[in-house]
């Protein structure tokens, strides 16, 4: 019974704590230490299991990304979240979810970012966030203003339907190994700015490179060098789903070298690009696992 219950609420588990870490391998290390403390534990005064192990789980989530600030302080180049392959048709699950979005909730503080993921994405009220993250209600009504007006300020619009999405995905993909600057400048908003995360481990932009024109160079000059070792002629790309929208993954070598995901302006034009090739965060893709992101509670 123990067993059946954890295992009735795991999707719920890995999804929260997905978001608030923003990093799989975490968010699964999570989920196994939520199912060690509910294994051992007096579970007779239990009346709500589900609201029972969301507690422990965003507790576990946040006492971990605690220690994980400290390490992406002193992280080598832009940090970005570990890409997921996911399934979903759901706009309001796939945003919550996106890339882009958990970048911005990377500037919250640990207590905020658990409160928004939450309030705004599981729709909890501020009574069950204030017991699963032992605060006060009226500390957490505060802490989902602040974190609400900062993620509206970064990020006040949802992204573009998946159809356009995936289109300008492909075409953007097709101009880059191309290295057709001519069609990725159409593609690209004047202010685009590409963030690359190698970790320290694999050649790449050390900041972020900001502006259509060194942007469209970036991938131009890609498109005539090997790429970690591999020519361009001898890798395989395919767009799939990533965190919520199409992304690509970029294959080589027999292993997957690298990802990128787009994140479009309301006119359609590439706003940011984001490209993770550090190897420690693409385990998750290269097991070919998809991972459950839904919102149902």
């Amino acid at each position: 019974m123990t067993d059946d219950v954890f295992a009735d609420h795991r999707n719920l588990l890995f999804s929260v704590a997905y978001r608030i870490l923003g990093s799989a391998v975490d968010a699964e290390d999570a989920v196994q230490d939520t199912w060690l403390r509910w294994s051992s534990a007096d579970r007779s005064p239990v009346a709500d299991p589900k609201a029972y192990l969301v507690r422990i789980v965003s507790n576990v989530a946040v006492d971990r990304l605690r220690s994980a600030s400290v390490r992406r302080e002193v992280y080598v180049g832009p940090w970005l979240p570990e890409p997921i392959l996911t399934g979903t048709d759901d706009p309001e699950t796939a945003e919550s979810v996106s890339v882009a979005l958990l970048v911005v909730l990377e500037a919250l503080t640990p207590l905020e970012r658990a409160v928004f993921v939450l309030k705004e994405a599981f729709g909890f009220g501020y009574a069950e966030i204030a017991d699963a993250v032992a605060r006060s209600e009226d500390t957490v009504r505060q802490a989902a203003h602040r974190a609400r007006g900062h993620v509206r300020s970064r990020r006040p619009r949802f992204p573009a339907d998946r159809a356009r999405q995936r289109d300008v995905t492909e075409r953007f993909f097709a101009a880059a190994t191309g290295g057709d600057i001519n069609a990725l400048m159409d593609l690209l908003a004047p202010d685009v700015a590409l963030w690359t995360d190698g970790g320290g481990k694999v050649r790449q932009a050390m900041r972020p490179v900001v502006g259509a024109d060194r942007v469209a160079a970036w991938f131009a000059g890609i498109a005539t060098r090997p790429y970690e070792g591999v020519a361009i002629a001898d890798m395989s790309a395919a767009v799939v789903e990533l965190n919520g929208s199409p992304g690509v993954v970029f294959t080589g070598a027999g292993r997957v070298i690298g990802t990128l995901t787009l994140d479009l302006d309301d006119d359609g034009r590439i706003a940011a690009v984001h490209n993770v090739a550090n190897p420690d965060k693409l385990r998750a893709v290269t097991t070919g696992t998809v991972h459950p992101v839904g919102l149902d509670r």
